[in-house]
């Protein structure tokens, strides 16, 4: 056996452009979503200087948002439009149990620690930790640490519903 690839390309990668998909201009799968995320994430000139930290309510910023364009609704364009926020949470802050309604989102962490809860348990995420939800998921997102957090999030379509749970998430009890 030898080490070389069972693939190779011979010639000149730039003389196949026929063969690869453009690049599209908005995301339109959850990969793409997730990557969107990640992108900016990974760019903190982006995102770092307009956090801030409120003690007394939770602080968020539409980073940014592309409505519904007319006829949008072509194969390999995003049909609908989504929102990209950024939000602060300073140690004991949480969310509240909620749904986003019609949404689906990406969570990802920025900086610090979060607990996800559900009635399934709860999940620590730390430092670029991502969830991916979709419509109708039921969750609370809280700062249980002992220092500030910051997340990502990206609707799609764009957040107009956050419908609030009253019941406190628990994970269900063992039937015997």
């Amino acid at each position: 056996m030898n080490s070389y690839s069972d693939l190779q390309i011979a010639g000149d990668l730039l003389e196949v452009q026929h063969l690869l998909r453009p690049a599209r201009e908005h995301p339109a799968t959850v990969a793409e979503f997730a990557g969107l995320a990640r992108s900016i994430a990974g760019d903190r000139s982006r995102w770092a200087p307009l956090v801030q930290y409120d003690a007394t309510t939770r602080w968020y910023h539409r980073l940014l948002s592309f409505p519904q364009a007319p006829g949008s609704d072509r194969a390999g364009e995003t049909p609908l439009g989504y929102d990209v926020w950024l939000l602060s949470w300073v140690p004991g802050q949480g969310s509240g149990l909620h749904d986003h309604g019609l949404s689906s989102g990406v969570l990802t962490v920025l900086e610090g620690e979060l607990t996800e809860r559900t009635d399934r348990g709860k999940r620590t995420l730390g430092h670029g930790a991502q969830r991916v939800f979709a419509p109708g998921y039921v969750h609370e997102v809280v700062n249980d640490s002992l220092e500030p957090a910051v997340s990502l999030h990206i609707y799609y379509p764009g957040l107009t519903d956050m419908p609030m749970h009253s019941a406190q998430c628990t994970p269900a009890a063992a039937t015997v």
